[in-house]
């Protein structure tokens, strides 16, 4: 019975730690495109290269959900 509520802490914690990194994740490209879009609001000519960064800084911050998922 103790292994299997060792078990079950273990498949929990990692699951938590998924948990939170999915919410950073989410809360980063969140971030990013609000920002971009403000961006792009105050400039409109520099969409391309706004475009480009904020894609980039959206996919960063998609690496730590991805991170998280393959390690736990």
């Amino acid at each position: 019975m103790e292994m299997m509520t060792m078990m079950a802490a273990i498949e929990f914690n990692a699951k938590f730690a998924l948990a939170i990194a999915g919410t950073g994740a989410a809360i980063g490209v969140g971030m990013v495109g609000s920002k971009a879009v403000e961006a792009v609001g105050r400039n409109p000519g520099a969409f391309g290269q706004i475009l480009v960064i904020g894609i980039l800084g959206m996919a960063l911050a998609e690496a730590i959900a991805f991170y998280a998922a393959f390690l736990g």
